[in-house]
């Protein structure tokens, strides 16, 4: 066993050693106990607090078995309101559940159908390639994942991609020029 900070093995074991291991495992679990039931965050990291503040001083404590547990609960007091103190000065943590956000984005291709009509739609379908309308069917009417587009129409997950970037390109050229031209 060597000694963190200098890494060399100490000549004697350090004063109080077996006295604090024994004042540990008398006390640590109702020192636990207490914190857990204070409403502390972290009751473990803060009972750890609480022996390495008992540690330097366990020689100057007085009045036997009863002082020493007035003195580790004292401190585990001192801790608890010391959380407590921190945890109002933080804000609120509450957990995040989904299915209470009502905040929504309606997505590009929700906007552009909101747009124009399923006629107008499906005139621009109609001026695309066979593939090209097939993914972009399965893709964002149908709700498919690029995978499962490329298993349905036996393509690669590359080829599907390529097709409805090329679609979407072709949809937006087609839309720009009828927007050109629409008085």
């Amino acid at each position: 066993m060597t000694d963190a900070q200098t890494d060399e093995a100490p000549d004697q074991p350090a004063p109080g050693t077996p006295a604090f291991s024994l004042v540990y495992k008398t006390y640590a679990s109702q020192v636990l106990g207490y914190l857990t039931a204070r409403g502390v965050e972290d009751p473990e990291a803060a009972m750890q607090e609480v022996f390495l503040s008992v540690l330097p001083r366990l020689d100057t404590v007085h009045g036997g078995d009863a002082g020493l547990r007035t003195f580790i609960f004292s401190v585990a007091h001192a801790r608890m309101v010391d959380d407590h103190r921190r945890q109002s000065r933080s804000p609120v943590k509450l957990p995040f559940e989904p299915e209470l956000d009502q905040r929504q984005d309606s997505s590009a291709e929700k906007q552009a159908l909101q747009r124009i009509s399923p006629q107008e739609i499906l005139g621009l379908l109609d001026g695309l390639p066979q593939d090209q309308r097939e993914v972009l069917s399965l893709r964002l009417v149908g709700g498919l994942t690029v995978e499962q587009t490329a298993e349905t129409i036996n393509k690669s997950a590359g080829a599907v991609k390529q097709l409805q970037r090329r679609a979407l390109l072709k949809l937006r050229e087609l839309a720009a020029v009828r927007e050109y031209f629409t008085p």
